[in-house]
């Protein structure tokens, strides 16, 4: 069996990634599950090397990056559909895991986010943050909330990332994507947003901060005047909030709280679990950066516990914490009470419990 033919299959059966690792078979990932490609063989190493040299077909820099940092990152495309790729190895052989990404992006109302995060993008400027573990969803709601700019707003958007995921074209707005990476259009994440300074563009959009340098520039950015709007590999809000501080000495802390207080807007933090009916449901937990917020983020010492309760306070503003999202899911039958349970501490199930009795009042009256 060949790639094309594993990545036919994939589209068939409306897989989101596809696993390829020597001395398996190929693997499709089907609504959270793994799944055997049907009659395949198992992969050997010569397979490996083929699939290898279909994705980098033949190109330079892209052979060079991989043999010198032991793993690659780029985009490939069959068919008319775009996959993310990433290349590594094990035992010294490649191994490739592929990424699926759907042609037509979703609409912003039906993947679950709520209006606040859409409503927040009208901001002139600061700092907006999407966040969630892998494979939590953060590519796709950072593309529909570009999207959605870019169907209702006058702006220049500029987008940095690794790889370019989905393709937009301007509409209503002026949007530029750059791919980051050796050879590419930027080489670094930082260097595309310095050089986003002069390129008279009204919102960055940051397809991963993972480091000081580009938490810096993207700092710079937004206090120039801009949008910014990013993803962080963080689980939480409280955890964003303290990810971001943490890239800083302690020497230096003092003064970086004092300006996320003031650029950052908001922080959405997304989960996906697999729902009753088998389609995946966003959890989300919305932080909306308010006085309260800002002054604790600017305390000498972080408490993640002060965070929760802001924004549990915070409703009325369009915060909305985990565990609002998930009693509210539960009681709309989307997900079990033991999924709800198992995404928070043992300390927080009464909370919850609470909740879901106080939802129910509300919908019976």
């Amino acid at each position: 069996m060949n790639l094309g033919e594993i990545l036919d299959k994939a589209m068939e059966v409306d897989a989101s990634d596809v696993h390829l690792i020597c001395g398996n078979k190929p693997m499709l990932r089907i609504a959270r599950d793994l799944v055997p490609v049907e009659d395949s063989e198992i992969l050997t190493e010569e397979d490996m090397y083929e699939f290898y040299d279909t994705l980098v077909e033949g190109n330079v820099d892209k052979d060079e990056v991989f043999n010198t940092n032991r793993r690659l990152d780029m985009s490939y495309v069959h068919r008319d559909i775009r996959l993310r790729v990433n290349i590594s190895l094990s035992d010294d052989v490649p191994l490739c895991t592929l990424r699926l990404i759907k042609n037509e992006l979703p609409s912003y109302e039906s993947l679950g986010v709520p209006d606040i995060v859409r409503r927040m993008t009208y901001q002139p400027q600061g700092l907006i943050l999407v966040t969630g573990k892998t494979n939590s969803g953060k590519s796709t709601t950072l593309n529909a909330l570009v999207n959605y700019i870019n169907e209702n707003q006058n702006k220049k958007i500029l987008t940095l990332e690794n790889p370019v995921e989905y393709k937009h074209h301007s509409k209503k707005s002026l949007i530029v994507q750059k791919e980051v990476g050796k050879g590419r259009d930027s080489l670094t994440f930082s260097d595309g947003v310095k050089n986003s300074l002069r390129e008279d563009c009204d919102i960055l959009v940051i397809g991963e901060i993972r480091d000081k340098v580009t938490m810096e520039a993207a700092i710079e950015m937004a206090e120039s005047g801009h949008l910014v709007i990013g993803t962080l590999h963080t689980k939480s809000c409280a955890e964003t909030i303290d990810r971001m501080i943490n890239f800083y000495e302690v020497r230096d802390q003092a003064s970086i709280k004092y300006l996320l207080s003031s650029l950052l807007k908001l922080v959405v933090s997304q989960r996906l679990l697999k729902g009753r009916d088998g389609k995946l449901v966003l959890v989300p937990e919305v932080m909306v950066v308010d006085n309260i917020v800002a002054g604790i983020i600017r305390k000498e010492k972080l408490s993640v516990s002060e965070i929760e309760d802001a924004i549990q306070s915070g409703l009325e503003k369009g915060s909305i914490g985990l565990i609002n999202s998930l009693a509210k899911l539960f009681v709309e039958d989307k997900i079990t009470l033991d999924q709800a349970k198992a995404q928070i501490e043992e300390k927080n199930i009464e909370i919850l419990n609470r909740t879901i009795m106080q939802l129910k009042i509300n919908r019976n009256k």
